[in-house]
């Protein structure tokens, strides 16, 4: 019994994590006002690095891509990307080799390659979960069943997943990870090269909703605990609609078992994980920050459509269960999405609810990515974006990426300024069963914005072939990017393959155009390249960034009668 999440060694030790968050959850050393930290702007929370704050322009490794003698030749490729930060793994099973005796190597390499290429990192922990399985806890770990345990399925068999349940497999992870931070504290402490650490990888139950060892089952047959029960009643009005919805369909209990307040189903099944996966993870990040209180966040993987609990990875930190998470991981900062679906605009209003800051550590590397980046800076205060297997990328999505980034990186001071203001909007196609113009409001005027995706040239035999004209298939450009209102009748835009039309709020009036430029911003200020008027405005009529060319272009609007 000793080994179980309920031993009092292990409540004990809970109780301490508990309170360890209040006081060092997005706490800086008190001597250094340079340390990474979480700061509101306005709405908007924004990283802190060096007393400034940062925007990442991100890529994440692929999972096996983070070890420094491999992913030296990479660098040159990641910086021509226009990246400011690498999201790099680093791996339990190889920096705790034997119980006890841990190896940095891994660790020391990356901040050496990172501070030569001018970056930041972000580091995954890999620790008891990653992609929900259990693949990256050292040898010693997976081949003691007795003293970790693994998650049993409805029929008893026993899956590639430590419990959440054992309190040993808990304290050794807690144990390693505290260790990690120790040795960045020591190496990094002063160099500030890393800037936040995710705690364990795409946290879940699959592929049932919950666990059914028999520690599991006696703690889904025992009372919901109080503080998750405190947490409901305290934040009533705000809870995810989901979680309110299912809370009620069982009558809105106040006490009872999981099953009596949240129902027997799959759901009541995955709020059960959910809280304690949460908890789990709390004492992990606790532990870290007790060490080096760097900010710190969990990622989800998503659902796909009509998916079940059991049928997705289950009970991680997904928008419905985000009450959960944040009664049960008070240590965690941020609760981030992996988005590789195209409903992109849904998934990141999701992740910003009540509150929550806008992170994007995992995003499918497609050409798409180039105008999601913007959309996600502009339309929710991001604070960053970072495509997936990043040294893996290829043309056209590349060139693309580079672009964006490049537009993010001259516009980073007006988008840190205007963050938490309601300024910007993101512009991107909506969904396919809604009808175009995507209409946005700013101020006193409506933009009325139409994208057009256009496609990108392919070559054969060194002239360009059009779709349809017997050459390979033409991958299609993306269409969008962002506004920002510099003014009450002054609008920056910047993407491509996007028309806009204008009209004024006030009844009876007619939007015009009294300039168009086309510039870049230099150190942070506005340099002029060209005055668009004619053709390039339809003779007044709309604004256009022309499909295939990222641009930047700032307008003055009037209106007339």
């Amino acid at each position: 019994m000793r080994n179980m999440i309920h031993s009092a060694s292990f409540v004990l030790a809970m109780a301490l994590a508990a309170s360890l968050p209040l006081s060092v959850r997005g706490a800086a050393p008190s001597d250094d006002p340079r340390f990474p930290r979480l700061q509101k702007h306005g709405t908007a929370t924004q990283l802190i690095v060096d007393g400034k704050p940062l925007l990442i322009r991100g890529g994440e490794l692929g999972n096996s891509t983070g070890e420094p003698d491999y992913l030296r030749p990479s660098w040159p490729a990641l910086k021509a990307l226009g990246l400011n930060a690498v999201v790099a793994p680093i791996y339990w099973d190889v920096i705790e080799p034997a119980e006890g005796r841990f190896v940095f190597g891994t660790i020391d390499g990356l901040l050496r390659d990172a501070r030569a290429n001018e970056m930041k990192l972000v580091l995954l922990w890999f620790g008891t979960w990653k992609n929900s399985m259990s693949c990256y806890a050292p040898s010693w770990v997976k081949t003691d069943s007795a003293r970790f345990p693994r998650v049993l399925d409805a029929s008893g068999r026993p899956e590639e997943i430590v419990t959440p349940f054992s309190a040993a497999a808990c304290e050794a992870d807690a144990k390693a990870f505290a260790a990690v931070m120790r040795h960045l504290r020591e190496t990094d402490g002063k160099d500030h090269t890393v800037v936040l650490v995710q705690v364990e990888n795409e946290i879940g139950m699959i592929p049932c909703p919950r666990d059914h060892s028999a520690e599991a089952d006696r703690q889904f047959a025992a009372p919901v605990p109080s503080p998750l029960i405190a947490w409901l009643r305290e934040h009533r009005p705000t809870l995810a609609p989901e979680l309110a919805a299912l809370w009620a369909a069982n009558g809105g209990r106040e006490s009872g078992t999981w099953a009596e307040v949240f129902g027997a189903g799959p759901a009541g099944e995955e709020a059960f994980m959910a809280w304690h996966f949460a908890r789990y993870t709390n004492l992990v990040a606790a532990a870290g920050k007790a060490e080096f209180p760097l900010p710190m966040y969990v990622n989800a993987a998503l659902i796909r459509p009509a998916y079940q609990p059991g049928q997705y990875p289950s009970a991680g930190p997904l928008p419905h269960l985000f009450d959960i998470w944040r009664a049960g991981a008070p240590a965690i900062d941020l609760l981030s999405p992996d988005i590789y679906f195209p409903n992109f605009a849904e998934w990141t209003a999701r992740f910003t609810r009540n509150g929550n800051a806008l992170f994007i550590p995992e995003a499918l590397r497609s050409g798409d990515a180039s105008i999601n980046a913007l959309y996600a800076f502009s339309q929710h205060d991001a604070i960053g974006f970072c495509p997936f297997g990043i040294e893996s990328i290829a043309e056209p999505a590349s060139g693309l990426l580079a672009g964006s980034f490049k537009l993010i990186a001259q516009l980073t001071p007006v988008l840190l300024e205007h963050q938490g203001t309601g300024s910007m909007a993101g512009l991107l196609p909506p969904a396919s069963e809604q009808r175009q113009p995507h209409r946005i409001q700013l101020g006193r005027w409506f933009l009325n914005a139409m994208y057009e995706r256009g496609w990108a040239p392919q070559l054969a035999d060194g002239v360009i072939v059009p779709p349809g004209a017997g050459g390979p298939s033409a991958p299609t450009l993306p269409a969008g990017g962002l506004v920002i209102a510099l003014g009450p009748d002054e609008l920056l835009f910047a993407g491509m393959g996007t028309t806009i039309t204008f009209d004024p709020a006030a009844a009876g009036e007619v939007a015009g155009l009294l300039s168009v430029e086309e510039g870049c911003y230099v150190d942070g200020q506005w340099r002029h390249l060209r005055w668009l008027n004619g053709d390039q405005t339809h003779q007044g009529r709309h604004v256009r960034l022309e499909p295939g060319r990222f641009c930047i272009q700032r307008v003055r609007l009037y209106s007339y009668r």
